[in-house]
């Protein structure tokens, strides 16, 4: 006769707190969803620097920019494209490392996020490459290419809000698009000013709003 009996189970000792039990599953679903965002400050951040430096650079590289000071335009539109490539390089190594270790559907949403950039990227400088071969003007181009990098990194972030649900991407995002489709309003070289000011601007307070969050969360 089998004598194996399940063990008698105390009801009368106490099970945890639910509400603690759930306290720290929150806590970890933060540093889990932190550990996610922390790259995202950083890309916010370059980001920031790239387009305050880099357009205050184009727009005091014009003639009819910067009333105070002029940059040679030797030095202005080389610095830019530097800032913008590293940008779009850092883009694209932040997206695809932000799963890291995660394997499945989040991975690939990862990957496909920091390829985007690259790929974008290229595609918006071929066809206006290919605009100016067939007769746009300098005047035009100086309008097409900020306006069509912002319009490229509004489409993203908001493509990386609807991924990871996070505010940020989409107010950047929204930012961006709004940005973008104004600025040439302002003529040039005033759409690189704006661009400066209301873009890099917008990066950099949103990577410090959000580096001041996780912060207070570790």
């Amino acid at each position: 006769m089998d004598d194996t009996r399940t063990p008698a189970v105390d009801l009368d000792e106490p099970l945890g707190d639910p509400r603690e039990m759930l306290a720290l599953l929150e806590k970890q679903q933060r540093q889990v969803t932190d550990a996610q965002i922390a790259p995202v400050v950083w890309l916010y951040f370059i980001w920031g620097i790239a387009w305050l430096v880099g357009f205050l650079a184009l727009w005091s590289g014009d003639a009819d920019g910067n009333p105070w000071f002029t940059i040679p335009a030797g030095v202005a539109t080389p610095l830019f494209i530097v800032l913008l490539v590293v940008s779009i390089a850092s883009s694209a190594v932040i997206g695809m490392r932000i799963n890291r270790g995660v394997r499945g559907i989040s991975s690939f949403s990862g990957a496909v996020y920091g390829l985007s950039w690259s790929v974008c990227g290229t595609a918006f400088a071929l066809l206006g490459t290919a605009l100016i071969s067939h007769g746009m003007s300098t005047d035009l181009a100086n309008l097409y290419f900020p306006s069509g990098y912002a319009l490229m990194c509004g489409t993203i972030y908001l493509g990386g809000a609807a991924l990871w649900r996070e505010k940020s991407q989409l107010i950047l995002g929204l930012i961006m698009l709004t940005v973008g489709a104004a600025a040439p309003f302002a003529g040039s070289p005033g759409n690189d000013l704006v661009f400066a000011l209301a873009g890099g601007g917008a990066f950099l307070v949103v990577a410090a709003i959000m580096a001041v969050r996780l912060r207070r969360n570790r």
